[in-house]
């Protein structure tokens, strides 16, 4: 897993598109490291297309694609995803991905802090730094002070009696913190993070018959 600064020295410029929290975030880097940003607050299917001609990106002229792949927004995530698989039909180039909440724990720097997002159902999304994302219910919490970017949104019930910290995610921020951390991952079909593949149950057809 490459640093952002290798990939950077390697295929720049990137196109880094994130659209896991409720504000896309759409940034153009150099080989110099220089960015130049977009965000909106419009949804995902139009916020990304207008970031992306605001910023005049010219796709024959970038290196690679960089995406978030979540924690986060589903339905954000997944229409940042089409929209780079489009574009690579068009302009073929390499995409790597990264996560949200390791993007967020690694530019804290705060070995100690908890870095959480919700996971629906009473369960929760937890990063810290060294240890793999992993998602565990409200009573699993880790006693470590927690911390939740700004502009996720959440449905379960935070925590009774625990103080929970919001950190802005704001990419141009949090970005040169976490340059040298190895968060990216090249990805071939990139789509939304899962914790594990979804499991199906085959339904066997029955005839309905009157009780007996």
């Amino acid at each position: 897993m490459p640093s952002f600064r290798v990939l950077l020295a390697a295929h720049a410029p990137l196109l880094v598109i994130d659209a896991a929290s409720a504000r896309v975030q759409i940034g153009v880097w150099s080989a110099t490291g220089d960015a130049r940003w977009q965000a909106s607050e419009q949804e995902a299917g139009v916020a990304i297309f207008a970031c992306v001609e605001n910023l005049g990106v010219d796709f024959g002229t970038l290196g690679g694609y960089v995406l978030c792949e979540g924690p986060g927004s589903i339905l954000g995530i997944r229409t940042a995803a089409m929209a780079v698989r489009t574009w690579r039909l068009l302009t073929p180039r390499p995409v790597w991905v990264y996560r949200s909440l390791d993007l967020v724990a690694q530019a804290l720097g705060e070995s100690g802090t908890a870095v959480i997002a919700d996971a629906r159902r009473d369960r929760w999304h937890v990063a810290q730094p060294g240890q793999p994302l992993r998602r565990v219910p409200t009573a699993e919490l880790p006693p470590a002070p927690l911390a939740m970017p700004g502009d996720f949104r959440h449905w379960s019930k935070p925590p009774e009696n625990r103080a929970i910290r919001s950190v802005p995610y704001d990419l141009a921020t949090l970005w040169p913190r976490a340059i040298d951390a190895d968060l990216c991952q090249r990805a071939e079909t990139p789509d939304a993070f899962l914790h594990e593949e979804p499991a199906y149950v085959t339904w066997t057809p029955q005839i309905h018959r009157a009780p007996l």
